[in-house]
């Protein structure tokens, strides 16, 4: 290879890669004076100097001008008064030069630069790739299942060279990924391995359905429909509390869509998970009232100090207020922040015609099923009455 189409070699990498030659020049005229070293010796003090403008590479060797050469040192500096014989205006820690390009030495050069560009350009398209993927953080991106490993998936992430790593307490529970399997995942972080970044990414966290919902929902991504809170027990049930302040619209009907086929592609996404989804107030009776949903409540008793409240149901809905091992009721309290305790009505000692709205902070509630609160369960008609 001649110098010319060396530097030649390198307008072409920057044409392809859109990788500017300079990018390359300083490591590679490092790389060549360990070379040179390598080949002829370490004793001499060398710089390797490219100029893309001349097409030349080319090997200087230099000494140091000291007051006096130290012993041993005869290859790397030269006294004052030698470097005056040479140069009368050199002084003290000035550098002598002197051209010492061997012949065969672009031979050399392009083995040792075929390995540098190799090196910088994997470190360039880490770079992008990495630069790529922070900006995906905390949004969806699509996947492909590449091998699974002790209950752990590694994931071909969409247009992206970073891997994705899905461990078993990211995966919804009874999910069985095989490889070559499509699936949707929430970018959580970046982790660095030895091996370079890995992106560790879930499908069960609550931010997953909050995601799956701006993407499937225009007037949520659109911020008409705002999600207030969302939690979750995946694989299980989501509740989500929404909001609009545009009165014309309906947030519930928004969310469900047409014949229930908005949330139905998000039920299907998450393997038959219900979904709760209620509208927001700040009026804690309505709102823990539409957090306890698919349940009916009678009345409720707060207490704002402690910010808890004693809900009554009827006797045949405890177990659907509550849920499975207190699933429902956890969930409402999450959503909402407060403390909330179920009981029936007989547990509670009291008829509904015995509660009064003059009880101090107690509201009664109308059996009636709110419009203000839907379950996905309600979409595809099979509600879970006890379960």
């Amino acid at each position: 290879m001649t110098n010319k189409d060396f530097f030649l070699a390198l307008d072409e990498l920057e044409k392809e890669k859109g990788i500017k030659k300079e990018f390359f020049i300083e490591t590679l005229e490092t790389a060549l004076v360990a070379a040179y070293k390598r080949n002829f010796g370490e004793g001499k003090l060398v710089e390797v100097k490219l100029s893309p403008e001349r097409n030349t590479i080319k090997v200087v060797a230099y000494k140091v001008v000291v007051p006096e050469v130290e012993e041993g040192m005869e290859d790397a500096q030269i006294s004052l008064e030698d470097a005056k014989k040479i140069k009368a205006n050199y002084k003290v820690g000035d550098k002598v030069q002197e051209e010492i390009t061997p012949k065969e030495f672009g031979r050399i050069a392009a083995g040792t630069a075929k390995q540098v560009i190799t090196q910088k350009l994997r470190e360039a398209e880490r770079g992008i790739a990495l630069s790529d993927i922070e900006g995906k953080l905390d949004s969806l991106v699509n996947a492909l299942v590449r091998r699974v490993d002790n209950g752990t998936a590694y994931l071909e992430l969409a247009n992206s060279q970073i891997e994705g790593v899905l461990m078993a307490n990211d995966q919804i529970p009874g999910e069985n990924l095989q490889v070559n399997d499509r699936v949707k995942v929430y970018l959580k972080k970046l982790k660095e391995t030895p091996r370079g970044y890995q992106a560790v990414v879930s499908r069960t966290s609550p931010l997953f359905v909050k995601k799956l919902f701006e993407n499937e929902v225009p007037e949520i991504n659109s911020g008409i429909v705002v999600i207030k809170n969302i939690v979750r027990e995946a694989g299980y049930r989501t509740k989500m509390a929404i909001y609009s302040a545009d009165k014309s619209v309906d947030p519930l009907g928004a969310c469900v869509g047409n014949h229930g086929v908005r949330v139905n592609s998000i039920v299907s996404e998450l393997n038959g998970e219900k979904i709760d989804i209620v509208i927001w107030s700040e009026d804690p009776f309505e709102y823990i009232v539409r957090a306890l949903s698919p349940a009916k409540v009678i009345s409720i008793d707060v207490n704002d100090a402690e910010k808890s409240a004693l809900v009554v149901v009827p006797d045949d809905k405890l177990s659907l207020a509550i849920g499975k091992s207190g699933q429902n009721v956890r969930l409402a309290a999450k959503l909402t922040g407060w403390k909330i305790d179920v009981k029936s009505a007989s547990q509670a000692g009291v008829k509904k015609d015995e509660v009064t709205a003059e009880t101090a902070d107690v509201k009664l509630i109308d059996e009636t099923k709110t419009d203000d609160a839907i379950s996905s369960a309600d979409v595809f008609g099979n509600i879970d009455e006890e379960i």
